[in-house]
């Protein structure tokens, strides 16, 4: 695509494709469909733009991201087409709330194009510059809000590769308040343009928060953890990262430029300190390890669940044996352990072996079983899996479903009895088990509400 033969127009323009330009007077129409409004940024890696949909009837805004190769090299750019389809496809499979979803993906005139959905809002670089720098009790919240959204697409193999205030939006609500804060401007379209051309010591990112592998050419889901510090620092102090870091020391001396009257705590000291740590080795691992930092600094801990009752006998109150459930656990088969679960649930509420379990079932279930069953996924993790951990969790989020699938590593939505898409290991993520296999009904998100509910009655 070029840009329009108006030399004083920005907004692009083919002439085998468009209709009017807005600003000389002809209409812009890419794949027949979309209008391009105009320009929202542009860069060596290619070129954004606000446009409409206008095969929709509500002629939805939306967010076109074009891919720009200058080299003509036919084996690189069929390169570039093969790791564009690929990435796509990783991006279109993250359907997460803080997340703006891949709406389309195509190529046109050589050139290639993700559509998203477009988010309204302000970003963090806005808020900053707007009403001055972040109290502790925001970066607090930044980070429960970012960690499990960084958790949710490293697990899915994607880095984002340019995390900065300016790409964290908070999304505004219809009332215009601002709500969740979402991840927008993947550096996707850098890494394939980067990786097309065989650029392998290319950095893709914002060279004042990316890490030093990252300026290295190599990102890791660690490196977008460091880039999340920095963003924590920059917004404490309003103080441009270069000149926090300390090249002669090799060290970063943000709380020098603290203003006097906004110290931070040592808890979240510690936390953005090895946010931070130049090397791998000591830095957190996967936004799971820094989460559970994170929510252990605020009393959070899941690993022994609130007035967890010790584990005596195995008590029924409906004549339920629970010796093979304790004998999985006790051999960490996980996966039979669950299938099990589900069993004895039906079980202890005279229920058909696989009946789906719906709200009221769980409200009946009886609270001598709900504990036998807990306290054996307790006792056999090690505190690691059980229904109070995810009680825990739960709550720790404020109960919102989409952060707790994101924080324990589910999808939002149900896949019935499937376990192929959940992690049957010791590694999985804490309380990540049980699964939800059981739950039943069109509301089935309700389940967790439930299940809270539950053990707050039967351990009180």
């Amino acid at each position: 695509m070029k840009l329009c033969p108006n030399i004083s127009c920005l907004y692009p323009h083919n002439s085998d494709t468009a209709r009017f330009c807005i600003r000389c007077g002809k209409q812009l129409l890419l794949k027949d469909r979309y209008h391009l409004l105009h320009i929202i940024g542009r860069g060596g890696f290619g070129m954004t733009f606000l446009a409409v949909d206008e095969h929709l009837p509500s002629k939805t805004r939306c967010v076109i991201k074009q891919f720009c190769f200058s080299e003509k090299n036919g084996e690189s750019s069929q390169k570039a087409v093969e790791l564009f389809r690929q990435e796509a496809v990783r991006l279109r499979d993250l359907q997460h709330p803080q997340i703006p979803q891949l709406l389309g993906y195509f190529e046109q005139e050589n050139q290639l194009y993700l559509v998203q959905e477009l988010i309204a809002g302000q970003t963090l670089a806005e808020e900053l510059q707007q009403q001055g720098v972040f109290q502790e009790t925001q970066i607090w919240e930044l980070l429960k809000d970012l960690l499990p959204a960084l958790q949710f697409i490293h697990v899915r193999q994607v880095i984002h590769r340019d995390i900065k205030p300016a790409n964290i939006m908070r999304r505004s609500s219809v009332t215009g308040t601002g709500t969740d804060l979402v991840l927008i401007d993947f550096g996707v379209a850098k890494h394939i343009t980067a990786t097309a051309l065989l650029r392998t010591g290319t950095t893709v990112g914002s060279p004042e928060y990316m890490a030093p592998e990252q300026m290295r050419g190599k990102a890791l889901p660690a490196s977008d953890l460091y880039s999340l510090g920095v963003c924590c620092i920059h917004l404490l102090t309003g103080i441009s990262p270069f000149d926090l870091f300390d090249v002669t020391s090799d060290r970063w001396v943000w709380h020098d430029y603290l203003p006097s009257k906004d110290k931070v705590s040592d808890r979240l000291h510690a936390i953005l300190d090895k946010l931070l740590q130049n090397a791998l080795s000591q830095r957190y691992k996967s936004a799971a390890e820094a989460l559970q930092a994170l929510n252990s600094a605020l009393k959070l801990n899941y690993s022994q669940p609130i007035q967890q009752k010790p584990l005596h006998t195995l008590i029924s109150a409906t004549g339920v044996d629970y010796h093979h459930l304790r004998d999985l656990l006790a051999a960490r088969q996980w996966q039979s352990a669950d299938q099990e679960t589900w069993a004895l649930m039906c079980q202890a509420l005279s229920k058909p072996s696989g009946s789906y379990l719906f709200t009221t079932d769980i409200e009946k279930l009886p609270c001598e079983d709900l504990n036998t069953i807990d306290q054996l996924w307790v006792k056999y993790s090690k505190g690691r899996f059980g229904f109070s951990v995810q009680k825990q969790i739960y709550e720790s989020v404020d109960e919102d479903y989409g952060k707790f699938c994101a924080v324990i590593d589910w999808n939002t939505y149900n896949f019935g009895s499937s376990n192929n898409r959940y992690d049957f290991s010791c590694s999985a993520p804490v309380g990540h088990l049980p699964t939800r296999s059981w739950a039943g009904g069109t509301q089935w998100w309700r389940h967790a509400r439930a299940l809270a509910s539950k053990l707050a009655v039967c351990y009180h």
